[in-house]
């Protein structure tokens, strides 16, 4: 217990503090017009309200998509609903800059895809994405599938016999919804716009990609650009910031909870699956369900690849114009690819090593060791996910940026101070399927073997990770996914001297080679697609939910 919370005080708690410290505190002291200044000043006021609403109308599109796309699959005889959530769920995988590059080159005027079907805009045409609404747009379908997996889980605990009542006097399966089924799984609607607005407001890769060139500014972008024109000198104002950007995702959490809270809406009796029959609505409905993956999943993923298959950006694809010249510079020829690549792998790996054991061991106490110790590693820990990841670069850098006591050297600018952001921040990700898993096991195993005589680590070895083993493997699979690409928090802590995947695409894209950056894109798929096919092959061993992308 005393070195998990050694383990959670220096890499969240700690940082954490020392941000709200440096926030409100300078060499001076306690300095109410500093903050006033910075707080009330024009661009940083503009910054302010643009986050609020873009996060506001894109957790509102998300909430709508993510809510009817839950009731197709858990309320209807829809077919192939297994591949359709695959599907609706994979782009909150794909890294966010991915994303926004991808829809970036479908809709631009030398879009491979779009001219091939003679639907490309004029050249020199503004570029529709490069706009508030373009942002709202893609931060409201990436983050449909969050509101998806919370609205399905409450559609399980509908009791059926309530919908069965209600078409048992005459209730159509519209009225049914609206009336029985919508108030029942309104805790799950809040949550999930929860879930999108904290995603929306700290999603630095489609903020960054459209509203820099759009001139669209956040208070995300504008930490970045501040950071990266003047340095560690404005930390002290960068930390104020994030703290702004702190207190409104938390402000927005507590809201949705508080809304979820309204009312009872506890029911009695056994859950059991209920669907209502599509009939001849089935094969339109169907229709709209894949159209809706084709438009926001397909068509920019088959630009992203086109653009990466051409000899030079804007030129059309043909059998003229087709190369693989770029996955044969990003993987083998560019130096600064291929070094980020493997730092990120060795990062990411490292990560994975050290979250994993010490998942198992804070799961372990949250799940059988009660207390008040083990609740607040839990709710740090929490707290530390929920936080948008700039956020806790930020506390990084001022908590790593003096020399450590007695080593006498300081890790910012290292690699050291992007894994300790990644421990930080994925730990809480870590635990979720552990707890899962313990929650499969039969406590009393564990006690028997405990009056036996048999050691912790015995009984570990014996009884409890046996069964824990395929929860660990989707939690090890979950972090490495999620760290490999990362950037919403390394986007600040990489250097010359250490640089990972996640932020490449971004640096590529401003320097002209699009590309380039495209076929890194693409590599990044392909990992994570990868991955999510290979944890599908002990999906069925794992607790219901685990793993998002299996229905």
């Amino acid at each position: 217990m005393l070195l998990l919370a050694l383990f959670v005080g220096l890499l969240s708690i700690l940082p954490l503090a020392r941000l709200v410290y440096a926030a409100l505190v300078t060499n001076t002291g306690f300095d109410l017009a500093r903050i006033s200044d910075v707080l009330g000043g024009r661009r940083v006021m503009e910054a302010t309200i643009n986050t609020i609403w873009i996060s506001l109308a894109a957790t509102a599109l998300a909430t709508i998509a993510g809510t009817l796309a839950a009731l197709l699959v858990g309320a209807s005889d829809m077919k192939g609903r297994t591949a359709w959530v695959f599907g609706f769920v994979l782009p909150l995988m794909i890294p966010p800059q991915v994303i926004a590059l991808a829809w970036i080159q479908a809709f631009s005027p030398a879009s491979p895809v779009m001219s091939f079907f003679g639907l490309s805009l004029e050249p020199g045409m503004r570029h529709p994405l490069y706009s508030s609404g373009g942002i709202v747009l893609l931060l409201g379908i990436y983050n449909a599938p969050l509101v998806f997996l919370s609205v399905r889980a409450n559609l399980r605990r509908v009791p059926a016999a309530l919908v069965e009542a209600a078409r048992a006097v005459g209730a159509s399966p519209a009225r049914a919804t609206l009336g029985v089924i919508l108030p029942l799984i309104r805790g799950g609607i809040f949550a999930g716009a929860a879930l999108a607005f904290v995603s929306s407001i700290g999603n630095f890769g489609i903020q960054a990609m459209l509203g820099i060139p759009a001139r669209v500014s956040t208070l995300i972008t504008l930490i970045y650009r501040r950071l990266n024109s003047y340095g560690p000198s404005a930390l002290n104002d960068m930390a104020l910031l994030a703290l702004l950007l702190a207190v409104l995702t938390i402000g927005g959490m507590a809201i949705a909870g508080w809304l979820s809270r309204m009312g009872d809406q506890r029911v009695d009796g056994a859950s059991k699956p209920f669907q209502f029959p599509l009939g001849r609505w089935c094969l339109p409905i169907t229709g709209l369900a894949w159209g809706y993956l084709l438009f926001a999943l397909a068509l920019p993923l088959s630009a992203l690849a086109g653009s990466a298959l051409v000899r030079g950006y804007g030129q059309p694809l043909n059998l003229e114009t087709l190369t693989f010249e770029n996955f044969s510079n990003a993987l083998f020829h560019h130096e600064g690819i291929r070094e980020a690549f493997f730092t990120s792998l060795w990062l990411t790996g490292l990560a994975v090593a050290v979250l994993v054991p010490v998942s198992v061991a804070l799961g372990y106490f949250l799940s059988w060791r009660k207390g008040a110790t083990p609740r607040m590693l839990y709710l740090s820990s929490q707290l530390a996910y929920a936080l948008p990841g700039i956020i806790i670069g930020v506390a990084m850098i001022l908590f790593f940026l003096r020399p450590i006591p007695l080593l006498g050297t300081s890790l910012y600018g290292t690699v050291w101070v992007i894994l300790a952001a990644y421990m930080s921040n994925f730990l809480a990700l870590a635990l979720q399927p552990v707890l899962g898993g313990f929650s499969q096991i039969d406590r009393s195993l564990d006690e028997a073997a405990q009056v036996t005589g048999a050691g912790i680590f015995r009984r570990l070895k014996d009884i409890i990770l046996p069964v824990l083993a395929p929860a660990a493997a989707a939690s090890a699979i979950l972090v490495f996914m999620t760290a490999i690409n990362e950037i919403q928090t390394s986007v600040l802590l990489v250097s010359s001297r250490a640089q990972t995947i996640g932020p490449m695409i971004i640096f590529l894209e401003e320097a002209g080679s699009s590309t380039l950056a495209a076929a890194v894109g693409c590599l990044m798929v392909i990992v994570i697609l990868s991955l999510m096919l290979i944890s599908l092959t002990f999906a069925k061993r794992l607790p219901q939910g685990v793993l998002p992308w299996h229905d």
